[in-house]
This record gives structure tokens, sequence and C-alpha cells, in this order.
């Protein structure tokens, strides 16, 4: 339950981060501070309680910690696009692998024989996929484009990101232009950006039918700006181009000599360059040979499948949307891959352990196996890798909870081996916490 409140300043010692970076104070009532970093000392006002904890706001920093910096975006502190700006990069992969190291040991009850270090890539410019709100603001006059504010669910008001890849981080305004003079300003809440190798595609939801000079607006736009509209009215997955006709969107992965299609609403990895190291880190992990016989649970388009492919006899991808199936499907066909087989199947629930047994077992045994769930983890599927015995196991995850919980299940229900762990910083400048974790079978040699 939170109540509001706004209690006179105080001072305290920042302690630690929590899991959306804000500042930890200990003193007296647990008080979470946005803007604060550990070892700080600093000014504070209480404005909202809760059981365990008080939300608070920073006053003013007394003492800084060596570790802070000025943010680059303007916008930092309002925008919730970010968390971490104010903290320098270096400090922010250490944060994060100490999030992994102790979600590891309270949470999993186990330390990995070796520390990995931290995959880099770019800090800025990365965000290839987002979404975006739009508000259309009477008092203004115009729309918002943007991210939510951090502590609302308005819209900030920003004319630029810095994480966004360029081009669409420059667009802020006149996106914002082209909603304000579009018939349905106050009924298109949202733009999705999927930026590909070829083209920018931009996916507008639309609330209400836009009008012949709506639609002349976006062509012009398009035009201008060299993008690909698209309008979805109904359905995620129902997207209208102006034209009618759709270009599909790629990305290659040059290492395996790959090219990638998928759809503007498809999942892909926000962070392109961070996609295609970490694709040749899980092969280097794996340690494949021309024998490996693969399993890849949660596999989406084929991302991982399609590289693994080119260095294993067979692999066999398995994902709970249709979608994704297909769109794999049509990919390993594209790419000339015969040694590669999809399935469609519900990855989470009592029944899933079974149904992925019994489509995994149609193609033989498996030498390794992928998991790269979702936040809520593969906990439901690991009897599955139990069941198939596979010599080495490597988890690509994206929150170190769900992660630390299941290799938990595989290190002291299962007998697996934690070889080793390490973070990716596939979001820079958030409080997300992208790792991987490689296992080996029970019983095997240190």
């Amino acid at each position: 339950m939170r109540q509001r409140v706004a209690q006179q300043p105080e001072s305290g010692l920042v302690a630690a981060l929590n899991s959306d970076g804000e500042g930890v104070v200990r003193e007296g009532k647990t008080a979470f501070v946005a803007g604060a970093l550990p070892g700080e000392r600093i000014s504070f006002q209480r404005m909202a309680q809760h059981k365990g904890y008080d939300e608070a706001r920073l006053l003013e920093v007394l003492a800084a910690s060596p570790e802070r910096v000025v943010p680059q975006c303007k916008h930092f502190g309002v925008c919730g696009g970010c968390a971490l700006q104010h903290l320098d990069h270096e400090a922010q992969l250490r944060t994060k692998e100490q999030a992994l190291r102790d979600a590891l040991q309270r949470v999993g009850h186990a330390t990995p024989q070796e520390w990995l270090s931290p995959l880099r890539g770019p800090v800025w410019g990365y965000r290839r996929r987002a979404r975006l709100g739009a508000r259309y603001v009477t008092a203004k006059g115009r729309s918002l484009v943007g991210f939510r504010e951090r502590t609302s669910s308005f819209v900030a008001d920003i004319d630029h990101c810095e994480v966004l890849v360029p081009r669409v981080g420059a667009m802020i305004p006149a996106l914002s232009q082209l909603v304000t003079e579009l018939s349905i300003r106050t009924r298109m809440p949202q733009i999705e950006v999927a930026a590909a190798d070829n083209q920018l595609a931009l996916v507008m939801r639309t609330l209400l039918p836009l009008t012949a000079a709506d639609r002349e607006r976006l062509v012009a736009f398009e035009q201008a700006h060299g993008v690909r509209i698209y309008l979805q009215a109904g359905s995620p997955n129902k997207l209208e181009t102006l034209d009618g006709a759709d270009e599909p969107l790629w990305y290659e992965l040059p290492e395996f000599d790959l090219r990638l299609t998928f759809r503007p609403s498809d999942f892909v990895q926000v962070n392109g360059e961070m996609n295609r190291l970490l694709i040749s880190r899980v092969v280097q992990l794996l340690a494949l040979d021309g024998q490996s016989r693969v399993l890849d649970l949660f596999c989406g388009l084929g991302n991982f499948t399609l590289p693994l492919a080119r260095r294993a006899a067979h692999v066999v991808g398995i994902e709970g949307e249709e979608g994704l199936v297909q769109r794999a499907r049509e990919n390993a066909l594209a790419n000339h891959l015969g040694n590669v087989a999809f399935h469609a199947a519900n990855l989470a629930g009592e029944e899933a352990a079974a149904e992925c047994l019994r489509l995994a077992a149609q193609h033989g045994a498996y030498s390794h196996v992928l998991l790269d769930p979702p936040r809520t983890g593969a906990r439901d599927v690991l009897p599955t890798v139990a069941q198939l015995a596979p010599r080495r196991v490597v988890y690509v995850s994206c929150h170190p909870g769900s992660l630390a919980r299941d290799l938990d299940i595989l290190v002291h229900e299962h007998g697996f081996v934690l070889r080793s762990a390490g973070i990716v910083d596939m979001f820079p400048h958030t409080n997300h916490v992208e790792s991987i974790a490689v296992l080996d079978a029970p019983g095997s040699p240190s």
C-alpha cells in the first residue's frame, strides 16, 4: 500500500543500489532515493510510504561518490529510459556483476568455478528496438514522443535520446510534430521502433481510423526521413503499411554468413552489436564439434539456432510463439540450412516439460542444450533438460533472480556443475542485467 507523504528533509549515507538503480539509505526506515549512489552522503525527502520502505527524492549530494559522472543526456532524471547515466560505465558493470554474484549466492546457493569477463559492446546509440509513448498535451499545444517519465506514466518531454540508434534518437522532434499534425493526435498512444540493417520501421498504434490527409502526411514523412511506417489498429501482429507492400526487415550475422528476416512486431535483441557478440560467445562456450546435437529452448526466430546449425551436426529449436517459429523455418530455408528443425510448444506451465520432451525426442539424443528464456525463467522445462542429460548447458538470462532460481534446481536437484557465469552489457545505463551461465553434466571432471 503506497501512501503519499512529504516529510522534513534529512541526511543519510547511501549503502547500495537496489534492483531499480536507486540509492538505498538504511538509517531509520529504509529509503530508496533515485539519483543517489553508494558511498554518498545525501540530503533527501521521503515522499511516499510503503510497508517496508519509503520512496524519497534526492535534494542534494553532500559528499559525492568518485564514480559519479555528469549524465550525457540532459533529460536524465526525468525520462525513465535510463537509470544509471550518473554512474561511471565501468562502475555500472561492477554493480551489475555484483548483482549477479549476490543472486547466485543468495538464491542459487552456487558459485561458478570461473567468472567470465563482462561482454562489452556499444555504450551509446545501441537501442534498435523500443516502444515510445505518444501523448498530445493540450497545455503545450503539441504531442510528446518518448519514454515514460521516471516517476509517472506521463510521456517525458524530450527532444533527443542518447541510447536509441542515432537516426531515431535525433528524430524525436520530427515524430512529435508529425503526431501533432494528425487528426487522431489524441488517439495514437504508441510508436514502436524496429531498426533493421536494411530499413527503419515505425509501428504506429492507432485507435481511430486515419483520414486521407493523415495518410498523406505519413507518406510524406516516410519519404522525407527514409523510414517505413506500419499501422497497428488491432492485434499487435496485424500490421498494415501505407502502400500495402511489406518488404521484410532483416539483420545479418556476418560471422556465420546468415541473414535473418523478422516482422516489426517480432522480438529481437534490443542491442544489435551486442547480439552478434553474444552469439559468438555462446557458440564458443558450448564448445561444439561436427557431431554435436543441440536443443535450443525459447529459440525465437532462430537468432541462436541458425548460427549453431553452422557449427553442429543438428539443431532443434522450440519456441512458444507460432509466428516466430514460422519465421525461424523461413530463415533456415533462406539460408540453406537443412540440419535444423523447429517446433512450437508452450514452454511454461504444468504440461511444458512433457510436451517439450516429446518434441525433442523426435530428433534423438542431445549433447548440448541452450536456454534463452524470458524474465520468468525456464523452471518448467528444467526436468526435460535433466532427462535429456546433455554434457553441457548454456543459459542466457535477462533476470538474475530467475537465473539463480533455475541454477539452484539444475545444480542441487539434478547434479549439474556450474562452470562459469558472467554479465553481458546488453543494456548500458539501465538497471537491466543480462547474464550467461555454463553448466556441465553431473560428475564431469573439473
